[in-house]
This record gives C-alpha cells, structure tokens and sequence, in this order.
C-alpha cells in the first residue's frame, strides 16, 4: 500500500475512533446533569403554572414569547457595532447565534456576504499566519547569534514551543479581561475565549450581552473586537506551523515518488554496475552514437555514484582502473582523466586511517567531492556534463 493511502486510512481511523472515545467521555460528563437539570427544572415549571394558574398552553406561549425576547436583552443588536460584530461572526465562522438576519433580504445577503468573506478571510489569516511565523524564526535567529549559541538555526521544535506559548499567553490575556468585564470566572472566561478562537462558537457565553454594552461602553467594544481578529491571528499562525505541515506531507510523498521512478529508469541494477564515467572540461566527451553498451556504461555510472557519500579522486581513479582491467570491452580507452592527476598520484604514499571512507592517498594530494548526491537526477546518457574540477 502507498504511503499516502496507508496515512488516509490511518486518519480516517484515527478521527472514527476520536469520535467515539469522546462521545462516550461527554455522556459520561455530562448525562447525570442534564438528567438532575431537567428534573429541577419540570418542578419549577409546574410550581409557576400552578402559581399563577397557567395551562400547558399559555406556558409554551410564555416561553416563546421570552425565547424571542433573548437576543434583544443586550440592547440594539443591528446598529452599525452590533452589526459589525455579527459581521466578524460570519466571515472567521465563528457563528454564535446570538443574533441573526430576520428578514429575507438579510439572510440571502448573509449567504452571499459568507460565501466571499469566509475564504477571504481564511486566506487572510494563512498568508499572516507565514509572516508571523517568519518574523519569529527571524528573531529567535537573531536571538541565538547574540547569546553565542553555534548553531543558531531555528528547529521546527522552537518554533512551534513558541507558537504554543504565545496561543497560550492569547488566552490567559482574554480570560482575566473578559472575567473582570463579564462577571465570569476565570475558568469560564478562558473556555469562552478558547471557543471563539478556535471559531466552534457554541453561543453558550457571548461578550458585549449585558448593561447594554454594544451602546455603552466604545472602547471595551473596540476592545473585543481587536482581541477576537488578533487573537484569530496568533491561533492561525500556530495552526500553519503545525497542521499544514501534516497537509503537506501527501504531496511531498507524491514528489519523492516521482523522483524514484525518474531515477530507476535511468540506472540499472546495482549488480550490473559496470564504469564511472567523468567528462572532462577540456578534452572530448563520449560520443552517444556508438551504441548502447556506452549508453548503459553512463547509467550504471550514475548508480554507482549514488553509493558514495563523499568520494575522493584517489578512489576515482582506482575504480576506473579496476574496472578497465576486468571489463575492457566495455569503457571506452579514451577516458577524460587528466594525465597530469594519473602522474601525480602514480607516486604518492598509500595509507588507510581508522574508520576512513576507503581513502589511500595522501591527505594532502587527497581531494574530496562533497555532497556527490545531490542533483543526480539531472544525469541523463545523452547530455554532456562537466568534470568536477577537483577529479
């Protein structure tokens, strides 16, 4: 199975058996409350209508009445604030139902207005989220060179101990300023400020709902305003660090695995390895009309450079001289090796250091190829390219 399916099934798994766990957690939390809630408040509900003499009727009419009456507890909700912060509601989909178009024209605008807003807006807060995050791992750089550290590069785990920390710091800021403005508790201020900023938006605690607030109080409205689109922010800019990352990884997976098939159909098997062809800069390069024993010669060059992590010229040119002696038919004479370089390591002293690559020559004389992988896949039997200066 493919990688990318395997890691499909595994999430769909994954997310089915998340579900359930957390079914059966909030029926374990929750069903013995409700249970008790709604038994105190039938008898509440027969008290009142015996109290004052209401039928079953006049009460459902009495509750409709109220359950109307709600959203208008605040004050004016549809003034240029109230509307504003309904606005903000429908385009982060936080959605908390607290207030809501009433007539026709107002719900197919809001359906329109949502239908451009929202991915504007969460295309928004993504493209923030990238500078957030690379102004940060510009500044832990910068952080690091002045505390001396030698390698300042900035890991994923810095940047995503950051991000947790400045979510939670978001968090703790809105619960102690929402409980002393709300009359919350702390614990109910910071679960309501976590369902915002992560747009669940239950509508069980909503800001600016009491003491007419939308009306009278500018700056704790201007306030919460400025907190909800900061905060979104901060949450947004984790959420790119940390979920996307996990998004891209089909993709990449996709990418490697056209890059294995480019390179097996380039090479042969390792067991039929045959040359290691470098092409010289200054001398001739090897004709491609001559068949395809030279062809194939070019192919298994390019797997047995795939076996070196380094490699040095001293190995170079033992391998060619190697191979030239068991297979001649096969490698061309006129090999773009400098005569000069076979001179000058015809007399040099051989030696081998514990736990060296293979190298004989003399470290001094010795010259290494780094990084001999990287852009192989460029090789192909019928492009000419250079000789490495140091071979």
């Amino acid at each position: 199975m493919k990688r990318q399916n395997a890691r499909t099934l595994a999430l769909i798994i994954s997310i089915l058996t998340y579900l359930v766990v957390g079914a059966a957690v909030f029926q374990t939390l929750e069903s013995r409350q409700e249970k008790s809630h709604k038994r105190k408040l039938d008898v509440r509900k027969y008290e009142l209508m015996r109290k004052f003499n209401l039928t079953k009727a006049n009460f459902e009419e009495l509750e409709h009445v109220i359950l109307q009456l709600k959203p208008h507890k605040a004050g004016v909700q549809w003034r240029f604030s109230g509307s504003f912060y309904f606005a903000i509601t429908v385009i982060t989909t936080i959605g908390y139902g607290h207030a809501a178009p009433s007539t026709d024209s107002g719900k197919v605008f809001c359906m329109f207005y949502a239908l451009l807003g929202i991915p504007l807006t969460l295309v928004m807060f993504q493209s923030l989220g990238e500078r957030i995050n690379t102004f940060v791992r510009y500044l832990l750089h910068q952080a690091k060179k002045c505390l001396g550290i030698r390698q300042p590069e900035v890991s994923m785990a810095n940047m995503v101990t950051v991000g947790f920390f400045s979510c939670l710091s978001t968090l703790c800021v809105g619960a102690a300023a929402f409980s002393h403005s709300e009359g919350w508790s702390f614990l109910h201020a910071f679960y309501y400020c976590f369902i915002t900023l992560t747009t669940i938006g239950f509508g069980d605690y909503v800001a600016l709902q009491r003491d007419d607030a939308l009306q009278n109080d500018p700056r704790y409205v201007a306030f919460c305003f400025v907190y909800i689109l900061t905060g979104l922010t901060v949450i947004g800019a984790f959420l790119n660090l940390v979920v996307l990352r996990f998004l891209t990884m089909n993709t990449e997976d996709e990418r490697r695995d056209a890059k294995q098939k480019a390179l097996l159909s380039v090479s042969k098997p390792r067991g039929k390895v045959t040359c290691l062809l470098p092409l010289s800069t200054s001398t001739s390069s090897t004709p491609v009309a001559d068949g395809t024993i030279k062809t194939k010669g070019l192919k298994g060059a390019y797997t047995e450079v795939l076996h070196f992590q380094t490699i040095c010229s001293c190995l170079w040119y033992r391998s060619k001289e190697k191979l030239q002696g068991s297979t001649p038919t096969m490698i061309p004479q006129e090999l773009p090796f400098s005569d000069a370089y076979l001179q000058q390591n015809s007399d040099c002293p051989h030696y081998m250091e514990p736990g060296s690559t293979g190298c004989v020559c003399s470290p001094r004389q010795c010259t290494s190829i780094s990084s001999i992988t990287t852009g192989l896949h460029i090789f192909s039997p019928f492009r000419v390219f250079k000789r490495r200066s140091s071979v």
